[in-house]
């Protein structure tokens, strides 16, 4: 699964115009390289998101999730689904009323994905950047990245960032498919390094009665 799905699940690499995609600002790097060095140095944290999906033009519904995340481990919980990578394994869980579902994947099979628990150095490869105009985000004063991938098969085109001017938090960010569609998150409620058990990034089928398991290693 991917940290797109609504969120998270979540993905992208991008391409923009010649003039963006043709260098990475300086200025741009400054305010990202400070935002990802703060992310690095709480060696994990805990967050609600809302995220919402725009189709061309039409807003959709506002929905919410939570995510917690340790290092290269993450646990993503959203209306529909939650999701559990340890580092090694990835889990992604569906539960309604009529059925049990978890799909089973190795954590190689993210690489080059946007996840949550790499969002905040995804620029370091495979992207130029260019920093636009500030603009005021959730009532406070934003820097906002624009981000373009160098891949021309990415299935993001544009991705920017929202980081706070003065503490350099990720705020939010909001991800083009280059066809009309826009996904956009905020995060919420940030605190930094918790306290998690080992096994609060694992899922044990076995303790989910009449799930059905689908194991893709």
């Amino acid at each position: 699964m991917k940290f797109q799905t609504p969120l998270f699940l979540i993905f992208f690499l991008l391409i923009g115009s010649f003039q963006a995609s043709a260098q990475k600002d300086p200025k741009a790097k400054v305010v990202l390289d400070a935002m990802s060095a703060k992310y690095q140095s709480m060696k994990g944290f805990t967050a609600g998101f809302d995220y919402t999906y725009q189709d061309a033009g039409v807003p959709g519904d506002r929905q919410s999730g939570e995510i917690a995340v340790s290092g290269e481990k993450y646990r993503l919980k959203l209306s529909d689904q939650e999701i559990y990578n340890d580092g090694k394994t990835v889990w992604t869980y569906i539960q309604t009323s009529t059925y049990k579902e978890v799909t089973i994947n190795d954590a190689t099979q993210m690489e080059g994905e946007l996840t949550p628990s790499n969002i905040y150095k995804m620029y370091q490869t495979g992207f130029n950047y260019r920093l636009l105009a500030d603009k005021t985000y959730q009532g406070k004063l934003a820097n906002v990245v624009e981000l373009t991938a160098l891949k021309a098969n990415a299935p993001f085109k544009e991705v920017k960032l929202m980081v706070d001017k003065t503490t350099k938090d990720l705020l939010g960010w909001e991800m083009s498919d280059g066809q009309g569609g826009v996904f956009s998150y905020s995060f919420k409620n940030l605190k930094a390094a918790p306290t998690l058990a080992a096994d609060y990034f694992t899922f044990d089928p076995k303790k989910h009665s009449g799930i059905e398991v689908i194991d893709l290693r």
